[in-house]
This record gives C-alpha cells, structure tokens and sequence, in this order.
C-alpha cells in the first residue's frame, strides 16, 4: 500500500516526565496513514516512554495529541485502543499463565459487543499457523519468538488503525527476527499504519518509509528511510560505518 498524504497520528510538544526527569522534551512527528515510520535512538532516549505515552501508559502533556481526527489527551488506554490505536510493549508481556487462546480472546476484548470476534480469531490463526498449533497451551511456556508472534496476534485482535511497535526483535534468534521484520512489511503492504521502536537500525530502516532519531527525549534527526541510512551521523553510531 502506498502511504497516503494524510496524517493519521500527528504530535507537537510532546513532553514525558517521571516526576522531576523528562524522558520525553516537546517532541512533534507524524505518521501517515499506510507508512511505517520508525523511531530511532540509544537506551534511555525516549521512545518507549513515547510510545506508552501515546496509548495513555505513561504520564503526557502535548500541544496536539491527534489521532484519526480524534484529540487523545484526556482519553484512558481501553478508550484509545477502541478508537484503533494499540501497543505491542517492549518484552512482548503476554500473560503466561493463561493460554494463547485466552490471550487473543483478550486482545479482542473491543469487539465484545459489535463485530465478529470469532471471525477476527479465526483470521489471526490464519495469519500464525504456530498459535494455532499452540492454542491450548500456556503463553508462559512459548518461546520467544512464538511469545512476540502471540503479542503482535493479540495486538490485531483489535482491528488496529495504528500499530505501535515497541522493540519487537528484542532477545530474539535471528532467524526469528527476519521472520518478524517480513510480516511488520507484509501489515504494512496490507494497509496498517505502523509505528516501530526498534535497535536493530539497519533493518528497520529496510522496511521503513521515514523515522526519527531521538537523544535525551529529542529529535535530533529525521527524514525518509533512504536519507537516514546515507546520514554520516546514523551510519556513525549505529550502523558500523
């Protein structure tokens, strides 16, 4: 799908603080409806804390906080998540001591009373074979890979507008991992509008269309994929140029 020119999320002045530290300082970006844009930085820079800020997990003040026209400041996370804005969290925080079924069944906890929930599960089983192998068994007994397979299949059990993907290849083979950056490519070519936090830079700025690099709760670059990856100070620290 090629990204349209309309923006579904757009942010300016972003700021999120932890009592007295700010993680997040008066950040603007935006994400367009059918694009992956990827956020970029070291440890501590701010973008999970933008992330989470987003979906209502972490403590916000913004100028302008939109989403599919909608003002999200003041919205708590299950308002946001039916409004199709979900998170798939950093360590992927399946619930392990319910089953893979059970842990879908949640995710699609929104279409409790319009939709068709069986029809969205029987879809996403479709969409990872190995879920549906495992669908009685324990999510805590998965491994790594099958456990983010398990939180990506949880997440779009919301029929989500907006995916937002907080370091899916973390800890993972990398096998998996490739296997993990195809289908991030493959919900995009299928019209999801994807935003991904992710360190391992060279392949996010593969798949990705634009991103942005924060440090200390800043952007300090951005621009398409093609401009990153030529960006001497990219290729400095973190591409092993």
């Amino acid at each position: 799908m090629t990204p349209s020119d309309e923006p579904l999320l757009t942010i300016e002045g972003l700021t999120v603080s932890y009592g007295p530290v700010e993680a997040v300082d008066g950040i603007d970006l935006t994400v367009k409806r059918g694009e992956i844009v990827t956020l970029l930085g070291a440890n501590g820079a701010g973008k999970s804390s933008t992330l989470n800020a987003l979906v209502g997990l972490a403590p916000r003040k913004a100028n302008r906080l939109v989403f599919a026209g909608i003002d999200l400041l003041g919205l708590p996370p299950e308002t946001i998540v039916r409004r199709g804005m979900t998170l798939v969290p950093e360590g992927r925080r399946v619930f392990a001591s319910l089953t893979v079924e059970e842990n879908l069944i949640l995710g699609g906890a929104k279409h409790a009373k319009r939709g068709n929930p069986a029809a969205v599960k029987a879809d996403m089983l479709a969409r990872f074979p190995i879920l549906a192998e495992r669908l009685h068994q324990k999510a805590g007994l998965l491994s790594g890979g099958e456990q983010q397979m398990l939180a990506i299949g949880r997440a779009l059990m919301s029929s989500p507008d907006l995916l937002l993907l907080d370091e899916p290849s973390l800890g993972l083979a990398p096998q998996v991992v490739d296997a993990i950056f195809d289908l991030i490519r493959d919900l995009r070519d299928q019209g999801l509008t994807i935003l991904l936090v992710e360190q391992n830079v060279a392949q996010s700025l593969e798949i990705a269309d634009r991103g942005y690099v924060l440090a200390n709760g800043r952007i300090e670059l951005q621009g398409s994929a093609a401009e990153l990856r030529a960006s001497p100070e990219i290729q400095n620290a973190y591409l092993g140029a």
